[in-house]
């Protein structure tokens, strides 16, 4: 004997009765998964797909005013390094004598140091020596103290311990004795000595920030079955470790970048980094110090222009540590 039709209910009536395999929680479920895999929730992520890290950082990084800030007050610095005579149509080593000391004048607005040159354009040329040292000092230990580092934590073994060693010998030299030790045997006043000092003792923390970074990421689940799969250890650690071990290396990196550039002006101040011609903050506040006085000005625009700078890279610093690091979401 056949059995009867089930009855059929409208899901609109609210008197309806819940029959088996005819609607209720079955059809919401069915509607429910329809929903996820037809396309995007309102209000849910764009296209339905979740951000990857780097995406979800610059998406908090655009909205957020201290990136913003920061940046367009590199990107300016940047700009005028690159060319200051956009801003700065003088000489920085042309002097006169006769308007020593001097204070505001038309064309002039920052003044005249002791030797007659003017203030404004010696300040705007500045910023070309410090950005140089800094983004070259930056770059060159990263490169150095992330590949070592990271080689360290992949491979671990003799070679990590030797790293750590090495690493202790350098975190025990103080900076500045290191500076008049290292800078005056390797003389010539010009940028690369002063680079090659910085890179020298900053890979260190540069490496240990990458070492634990790559020991973190190696014991993920997906490189387990990228190795469980035949990857080799080369293709392990350019394509699955170092793109998720890099954030926090660009993060020590990027606010290292301001303190290599105060770290530049102490050594030019105390006599042993950039030293004349080349035009530095560190050499216009150390001609300045002993004016400070009788001609203020002398100190304060250099001084000033070393201080927003540093301070630019250490909220750009900030702003993408904030960015990149989930526990701060």
């Amino acid at each position: 004997m056949p059995e009867p039709p089930l009855p059929q209910t409208d899901p609109s009536d609210p008197n309806a009765t819940i029959t088996p395999g005819g609607g209720g929680a079955m059809s919401l479920a069915t509607s429910d998964a329809e929903t996820l895999e037809g396309g995007p929730i309102p209000g849910g992520a764009e296209s339905g797909k979740a951000r990857s890290l780097w995406s979800d950082a610059w998406h908090d990084l655009r909205r957020n005013p201290v990136f913003v800030l920061s940046a367009l007050v590199i990107a300016f610095l940047v700009l005028i390094a690159l060319w200051p005579s956009l801003i700065a149509s003088g000489n920085p080593l042309s002097c006169n004598l006769a308007k020593a000391q001097q204070g505001s004048q038309p064309g002039h607005p920052f003044g005249y140091d002791a030797q007659g040159c003017d203030v404004y354009t010696r300040t705007v040329y500045g910023a070309r020596a410090s950005i140089a040292v800094g983004v070259c000092a930056t770059a060159g230990a990263a490169l150095l103290g992330g590949a070592l580092g990271g080689l360290a934590g992949f491979y671990g073994g003799w070679w990590d311990g030797l790293l750590s060693r090495l690493a202790d010998v350098f975190f025990g030299i103080p900076i500045i004795l290191g500076g008049l030790v290292f800078l005056s045997v390797v003389t010539g006043g010009s940028v690369w000595p002063v680079v090659g000092f910085i890179v020298l003792l900053g890979w260190p923390q540069i490496s240990r920030i990458a070492r634990g970074s790559v020991v973190g990421a190696k014991q993920h689940d997906y490189v387990q079955a990228a190795r469980a799969l035949g990857a080799g250890n080369r293709r392990l650690l350019l394509r699955h470790i170092a793109p998720n071990a890099v954030a926090p290396v660009i993060v020590v990196a990027t606010i290292a970048l301001g303190t290599y550039i105060a770290l530049e002006a102490t050594l030019s101040f105390i006599g042993v980094g950039l030293k004349p011609p080349t035009v530095s903050w560190g050499i216009d506040i150390s001609n300045a110090s002993s004016q400070i006085r009788n001609a203020p000005h002398m100190l304060l625009w250099p001084a000033g222009a070393l201080s927003v700078t540093v301070l630019a890279f250490i909220m750009l610093g900030d702003a993408v540590r904030d960015a990149l690091d989930p526990k701060l979401r």
